[in-house]
């Protein structure tokens, strides 16, 4: 897949069949789409191409609203969209300037310019240009003069992604991790860069590597111990993850913890991947550290039963 950040850089696409959306979690629904467009790339001897926009405009318009949280990191989603095969993402900056460019601009100017469509698949309540002002019915009418075809998304079809992008964030928010993975089409991961804590796990025969996460609008789990899968420099390894405030030690900030078993090597400053399996238990405060450890001994087995049935899934 072909990834293009400057729309000054953008080479002359062969038919375009173009898409445009956030595309948060590139889920089933999200899937759907990319087969269609890729399909009629097929038909037409063209080429797919996704546009999504970063920042994403809401983080643009409301500045001061974090309370978006995103399934994936731009990164996360270039590789994902790669996996299911589209030719082609462009990544356009949104900027406050941009949001303010007049509906027809933005068909002439920026779909018509940049990409030369020969297909426009949207949904019917995709909104675009200064004040939203721009829709389907507006591509329709310019489709004859810019030569494109229009190819409406339905009114079910949309709702069914807001729906599934509602549950999965909120299976994800409440640790339900394998019921945002049905929905996905695939785990749901966190990365991040390994960092040096205070070395707990160590002393209790559970050695763990703290993540920390450079994303602040990524969403994370519900605290709580989950079995997971961890990937260091492409290698996959049974791992046990930690979200949550180290009670137990009377903690006050929330760590991301993740013990991979069959692994010594000291990764401090590299990047480590983790997918999510299911959660094990939430996470709960214990009498003392011999409790903890003889719980996370309890805890390791059920991950390696979990871990035994993915596997073989």
């Amino acid at each position: 897949m072909r990834v293009f950040k400057d729309l000054n850089k953008l080479p002359s696409f062969r038919n375009a069949i173009v898409t445009i959306g956030t595309f948060d979690g590139v889920h089933l629904g999200h899937q759907q789409i990319i087969k269609r467009i890729k399909s009629l790339a097929e038909e037409h001897d063209g080429e797919s191409v996704i546009i999504t926009f970063y920042p994403h405009p809401r983080f643009v318009i409301n500045p001061d609203d974090q309370s978006l949280k995103l399934i994936n990191t731009l990164d996360e989603k270039l590789e994902l969209l790669e996996q299911y095969g589209v030719d082609n993402t462009i990544v356009a900056p949104f900027t406050v300037d941009f949001s303010q460019v007049p509906a027809i601009e933005y068909v002439k100017d920026f779909l018509v310019g940049n990409f030369h469509p020969k297909v426009i698949t949207i949904g019917y309540d995709h909104r675009f240009g200064r004040n939203r002002s721009g829709g389907i019915e507006l591509l329709q009418e310019y489709a004859p003069v810019f030569n494109y075809e229009v190819q409406e998304i339905s009114a079910k079809t949309i709702e069914d992604l807001t729906i599934s992008s509602t549950k999965i964030r909120r299976a994800i928010e409440s640790g339900q991790v394998d019921s945002a993975q049905r929905l996905l089409g695939h785990p749901f991961s966190l990365r991040g860069f390994v960092t040096k804590g205070k070395q707990l796990g160590q002393k209790m025969g559970f050695p763990t590597a703290n993540i920390e996460i450079p994303i602040s609008y990524k969403i994370v789990p519900a605290t709580g111990v989950y079995a997971a899968w961890a990937i260091h420099e492409g290698k996959r390894f049974r791992a046990m993850m930690n979200i949550g405030y180290r009670p137990t030690f009377e903690g006050t900030g929330k760590t991301i913890e993740v013990h991979l078993m069959d692994f010594d090597k000291d990764i401090y400053g590299e990047e480590l991947r983790v997918d999510f399996v299911q959660m094990i238990r939430e996470e709960q405060k214990f009498e003392g550290v011999d409790e903890l450890i003889a719980q996370l001994k309890r805890d390791k087995l059920a991950a390696l039963d979990i871990l035994a049935a993915d596997q073989s899934n």
